[in-house]
């Protein structure tokens, strides 16, 4: 069975260095900057290679990552040297939900039947943000599927309000009542 690494325990650990140094931000910059360059398609199949030497490789990332950290940059070599820079773009994405629920910033899966305007955007966010306590950014789908209403999902947390469920729950009910 192979092993996969996840991007949460190196974001764990780049979280707990940037909080040190109190250099929060700087870290997600870089940290969007090394997701980046990891994914052009050149540039990965360069860092593939196992012909090509380790300084090399380590000379290409300085070329395209200029500007970053040298923490952040020893980051990126570790990565290649490991074969693990295709994981970059996760350790960016869970360092970035750390970085928001410091904030005290919750994310939210909002799917609706239908695309909302601006507006209605705006009124769900803000009965969400009233509803949990805290700011919320939310990721929104659109799902035919539902029939109608919302399905918000914040953590572990779902909240169903669509069409569909309560035809479903309707259903099991009456089901129920006729036995």
């Amino acid at each position: 069975m192979p092993i996969t690494v996840s991007g949460k325990r190196y974001a764990q650990a780049i979280f707990e260095i940037a909080q040190e140094e109190n250099q929060l931000e700087q870290w997600r910059l870089s940290l969007r900057k090394i997701a980046e360059v990891m994914q052009a398609p050149e540039l990965v199949t360069l860092l593939e290679s196992p012909k090509l030497p380790f300084n090399l490789k380590r000379g290409l990332l300085g070329e395209r990552l200029k500007g970053v950290n040298p923490l952040s940059f020893n980051l990126a070599c570790l990565l290649v040297a490991k074969g693990r820079f295709k994981i970059a773009n996760s350790i960016t994405t869970e360092y970035e939900r750390l970085l928001d629920a410091y904030y005290g910033i919750e994310h939210a899966e909002v799917t609706t039947a239908i695309a909302l305007d601006d507006k209605s955007k705006n009124e769900l966010l803000q009965d969400l943000e009233s509803f949990i306590g805290k700011k919320v950014t939310a990721e929104l789908q659109v799902d035919l599927g539902i029939v109608g209403g919302v399905v918000i999902k914040i953590g572990d947390k779902l909240i169903d309000g669509s069409t569909k469920n309560k035809l479903t729950v309707l259903r099991k009910s009456l089901i129920e009542t006729g036995r």
